[in-house]
């Protein structure tokens, strides 16, 4: 099934365009991160220095866990659209199959995630900060959260497609849920609950650089630490493939 699955993805050049596109645009955010002025200074290369920069890199690569989103969504659409799934079952695959499939590519994508964001930031904490490479291991566990975080970002986008079956609704789904419709459910939600809504949850493997300071200012966050969100975000992966399996299982293909 996973072979079946790269000869599907290896030859389709969407993937490609937004698999460069998510590095360019990574890349390109971080490159001008070092000319933004703060309070009257530049923050130059000391944005680049390790051990912070993985946490830096992992809260910026969050917000375009959207475009693996997105492309799962496109595989999994095109596979109802050309009935290619109904097809796979005639020849003798199940349905467990088709979705370990999907899970399987969905690991892929958080895998180039995680690699994408492991080279972006070597070559800028190479070319830009040199002498604190001594230090690059000591929070790249960061990155694996983010890994962790974008995993959960594709399957809940993996779900919807399988919901909806079609592109268009299922990216608007997707976006809606993740910027508005979840937002708006946790503002009318104690704190003590708001911080388990999925998306709360996997923004919460990614936390805003410098969280501790604004606590100082705001007061402390609802949020769970990373170290408490990772299994809650493990689960939710599990449901949203169990979920997907169930939706996949009840429907005429």
């Amino acid at each position: 099934m996973f072979r079946a699955e790269l000869r599907k993805i290896l030859p389709y050049r969407t993937v490609w365009v937004i698999l460069l596109l998510y590095v360019v645009l990574l890349a390109g955010f971080v490159s001008v991160g070092g000319s933004v002025t703060v309070n009257g200074q530049q923050l130059g290369n000391t944005l680049y220095a390790f051990p912070e920069l993985w946490s830096r890199l992992a809260y910026v690569a969050s917000y375009f866990n959207l475009l693996l989103g997105i492309l799962l969504i496109i595989l999994i659409t095109d596979e109802f659209q050309f009935r290619t799934f109904r097809q796979q079952v005639i020849d003798g695959s199940s349905v467990a199959g088709l979705v370990q499939g999907k899970l399987a590519v969905s690991g892929l994508l958080a895998l180039y995630g995680v690699l994408a964001v492991l080279g972006v930031g070597f070559f800028f904490g190479l070319t830009r900060s040199a002498e604190t490479l001594g230090r690059a291991t000591e929070t790249i566990g960061a990155v694996l959260l983010y890994g962790v975080q974008a995993l959960g970002y594709v399957s809940l986008a993996g779900l919807l497609g399988f919901l909806l079956r079609k592109a268009g609704p299922a990216f608007l789904g997707f976006l809606l849920y993740a910027w508005v419709v979840e937002p708006l459910l946790r503002f009318g939600t104690p704190d003590q609950l708001d911080r388990f809504f999925p998306v709360k949850i996997l923004d919460s493997l990614t936390p805003t650089p410098g969280r501790e300071l604004l606590a100082t200012v705001a007061g402390p966050s609802s949020a769970l630490l990373p170290t408490q969100a990772a299994p809650l975000a493990l689960a939710y992966i599990g449901l949203f493939w169990l979920l997907s399996y169930l939706l996949l299982r009840s429907r005429d293909l």
